[in-house]
This record gives structure tokens, C-alpha cells and sequence, in this order.
């Protein structure tokens, strides 16, 4: 490659920034979905009885950036927070007394799909940069 070369591609490369990685973060946060899904429907996580957490994670919702998109990936649903984190010796508004072990389900598809992330951008990288 010559310098006559560089400024059409860099200009071409950077056309792609932007729906390469949208695309890329649209899949990372349709894969971290089923992750959290898979590890809250039993244990470690938390068990499934009645299917209604387990269904409350909804589709991620895109959003725009500049250059590039995101992805918000959550629940709706108030147990949310206390089964992953926990509800420890607490009395809630009406009196009731709860000690409930946490049963993480978020931040272990975190941390199993933060590898895949990080090579999921490098590829991006690649088809920004490729021929």
C-alpha cells in the first residue's frame, strides 16, 4: 500500500466505525440477554417457579451514539436487584423480615462474556480496517 492509498481507505474505514460497531454492540447485548436468562433459571442463580423474573428480560433496546450504537439489557421487575445482590436481615415498609442469599445471575454472564466482548471489537476492528 502506497500513501495515495491511505486517505480513500482511512475515509472508507471510517464510514464503517460507526455501523460495524452498533452492530457489534446490538449482538454483545443480545448475548449477554441469554446469558443472564440461562444462569437465572436455577442454581447458582435464582430457581425458576413461576417464569415471571425469567421472562421480565426484555429484548435489549437500542440507542444511538455518535459513531456507534447502544444497548440498555434489563429487567422491569423489583426482584431484580435483591436476587442478584441479596436481602440481607432487612424489614421492609409493612414488616416483614427477610434474609435472602443473593443469587447472582447478572454479573457472572458479565464476567463469562467479557473475553467474547473483547474479541467481538477486535473482529469488528478487522472488517472496519479489512480490504
Amino acid at each position: 500500500m502506497d500513501l495515495e492509498d491511505l486517505a480513500p481507505r482511512l475515509e472508507q474505514a471510517a464510514d464503517r466505525v460507526g455501523p460495524e460497531t452498533n452492530r457489534t454492540v446490538q449482538q454483545q447485548a443480545r448475548l449477554a440477554r441469554a446469558m443472564i436468562r440461562f444462569n437465572a433459571s436455577g442454581r447458582p442463580g435464582p430457581n425458576i417457579i413461576s417464569g415471571d423474573y425469567f421472562d421480565s428480560w426484555e429484548p435489549p433496546r437500542p440507542f444511538a451514539v455518535p459513531d456507534g450504537g447502544g444497548a440498555v439489557v434489563g429487567t422491569t421487575k423489583p426482584q431484580g436487584r435483591r436476587l442478584e445482590y441479596g436481602f440481607y436481615d432487612m424489614t421492609d415498609s409493612i414488616g416483614r423480615h427477610f434474609f435472602q442469599p443473593p443469587f447472582p445471575h447478572v454479573q457472572p454472564a458479565v464476567t463469562e462474556l467479557s473475553a467474547e466482548y473483547e474479541q467481538a471489537f477486535k473482529d469488528a476492528l478487522d472488517r472496519i480496517f479489512g480490504s
